[in-house]
């Protein structure tokens, strides 16, 4: 298929999500990583600190604009038109990429798997959408994904839903190598001068095989074989290798801000499905959007449905009755045989338009106030809502865990975390986890603690690594932000940083200067509204 190797990319980044020092230096040690061990060794290497919040959907795309979320606009997942919501994708991205910047300077690019960019724009180049994309993404240029399918067989965004056990560790595998065979046919027809492919299931492993060390060495060990394969035939003249956030395991607990502001009067909820619903976190990734048990015929369904919600009316919610059932060992087969609509509609959720101050999403890492003017039923008149933010600091400020632990390390107003033309899209209140060892949740209920829902959380410190031409290998990386990652990839290419950029280029590369670019038209935002692909979402916790 590739009779050539392409010797014209200047810079190939590798984005391998979730990558940090704990998880790949044991397999650097084991002699697993050929390939990215000869990235680190030789050329420079340092842990990359991660943003405020460090979750693939905002992350990334600061990483590839160079610029916090309150310039990009986008801080979680989702995206919020008042109290509705909808999963975010390349049009909530509000900066140019570096691949767009790059196209203005006339240089091509070729860009696999990235998350959130899809719908893609068009560049002098090729882009095929990562994660929050459809199955079945559209791409740039048209058709290239059946050109892709046609050249190396299957290419798929996601695994099956329903891949589990050794099936799972295959797909993974398989997705690895999807990526690694259409970038290098892409390179190959193409001949960009940058190339960026990205690797998520180094992400997923983790949240779907907790533990399970076998699989996440099976993971790295596929990318390895691909990026060796990229190298050998791309010969790229700067490789960076780069994460957008750390990974490791929680040792602290899981704390409900929602139930905290209840009991202080603020959060009022629902049973009637107006707020975020929250089954998907009790189905813990076992019960599948549009499948259902044995009560899965219609009259039958909206019976049940109709129960439940009466039962949620005089307290007895779906949390409580899986509680209950778990006592006896019965939730496992209520996740199995209880349909979805059934159980959201005994959910107790948040009532966003009733309440003072919510949690919305627990990505966002903040407290939302509903405040009049601002959102379509707001309570809190505008001359309260200082005093209520700054109230809000200083409780949060004071929470402990019942072994006296502060939840917290840091709360603030979000004008002191955040910077720029969307910072009012971001909570009100930011509030940033002790190390990341406690667990937020936005579910109402059961108390304002519990074990954590999930054994992994993302941690704030990633990895960054430079090699090639004119790459200083003695270079000073301890200061690495994840900002610094588009103004570097820039600078190697001869090409200046944009002046809106919060980063800075890192020491072990010439800087180039800065240029001011014209303001982001950003143009008319186009709605994800894909069942699928929140389904997935919500199989690894991210949206209870």
């Amino acid at each position: 298929m590739f009779d050539r190797p392409q010797t014209n990319m200047d810079t190939l980044l590798v984005g391998v999500d979730a990558g940090c020092r704990p998880v790949l230096e044991p397999l650097f040690e084991s002699g697993a990583l050929p390939a990215l061990s000869s990235v680190f060794e030789s050329g420079v290497s340092g842990s990359l600190e991660s943003q405020i919040p460090p979750w693939t959907p905002s992350a990334w795309p600061s990483l590839y604009t160079g610029v916090n979320p309150g310039k990009h606009g986008v801080f979680g997942f989702l995206a919020f038109d008042g109290y509705d919501w909808d999963v975010v994708n390349a049009t909530n991205v509000r900066e140019r990429t570096l691949w767009e910047l790059l196209d203005d300077h006339g240089k091509s690019s070729v860009v696999v798997n990235a998350p959130v960019t899809h719908p893609p724009g068009e560049i002098d180049g090729a882009i095929v959408p990562g994660y929050t994309a459809p199955e079945d993404p559209d791409c740039h240029p048209d058709g290239l994904l059946a050109d892709i399918r046609d050249e190396i067989g299957d290419y798929r965004v996601y695994a099956p839903r329903d891949a589990d056990g050794p099936e799972s560790v295959e797909w993974y595998e398989q997705l690895v190598e999807m990526r690694g065979e259409a970038f290098r046919y892409l390179a190959d027809r193409f001949a960009p001068d940058f190339g960026f492919v990205q690797f998520q299931q180094t992400d997923t492993v983790f949240h779907e095989r907790p533990g399970d060390d076998d699989a996440v060495r099976s993971v790295y060990e596929a990318v390895d074989r691909e990026v060796g394969a990229i190298l050998d035939e791309c010969d790229p003249d700067t490789v960076v290798v780069a994460s957008d956030h750390g990974m490791g395991e929680y040792t602290g607990r899981e704390f409900r801000p929602n139930e905290f502001l209840r009991e202080r009067g603020l959060v009022e909820t629902t049973t009637e499905g107006a707020g975020m619903p929250s089954w998907s976190t009790i189905a813990d990734n076992q019960l599948q959007d549009g499948e259902t048990g044995r009560g899965d015929a219609e009259d039958d369904s909206s019976l049940l449905e109709r129960a439940v919600a009466g039962l949620a009316g005089v307290g007895l919610t779906s949390q409580r009755v899986y509680n209950a059932l778990g006592a006896v060992g019965l939730a496992e087969f209520a996740v199995r045989h209880v349909p979805t609509d059934v159980a959201r509609a005994g959910s107790e959720q948040v009532d966003f338009s009733a309440s003072k101050a919510y949690v919305r999403d627990r990505i966002e890492l903040g407290v939302r106030v509903n405040l009049e003017g601002r959102e379509p039923d707001g309570v809190v008149p505008e001359h309260q809502y200082d005093r209520l933010c700054d109230d809000l600091v200083d409780v949060l400020s004071r929470v402990e865990t019942p072994e006296g632990t502060p939840v917290f390390e840091r709360v603030a107003r979000r004008e002191d975390v955040f910077s720029g033309p969307y910072v009012e899209e971001a909570p009100d209140v930011v509030t940033v986890p002790r190390e990341f060892d406690e667990f937020l949740s936005a579910r109402v209920g059961d108390g304002q603690f519990a074990p954590p829902s999930e054994p992994y959380n993302h941690k704030r410190d990633g990895i960054v690594a430079i090699s090639g031409d004119g790459v200083a290998p003695s270079a000073d990386l301890s200061d690495a932000h994840l900002f610094d990652v588009a103004p570097t990839i820039l600078a190697t290419m001869g090409v200046p940083a944009a002046d809106r950029m919060d980063g800075s280029v890192l020491p072990a590369v010439e800087a180039v200067g800065t240029k001011s670019h014209p303001a982001f038209d950003a143009g008319e935002q186009r709605a994800t509204d894909d069942d699928t692909v929140e389904a997935r979402l919500a199989d690894l916790g991210y949206i209870e």
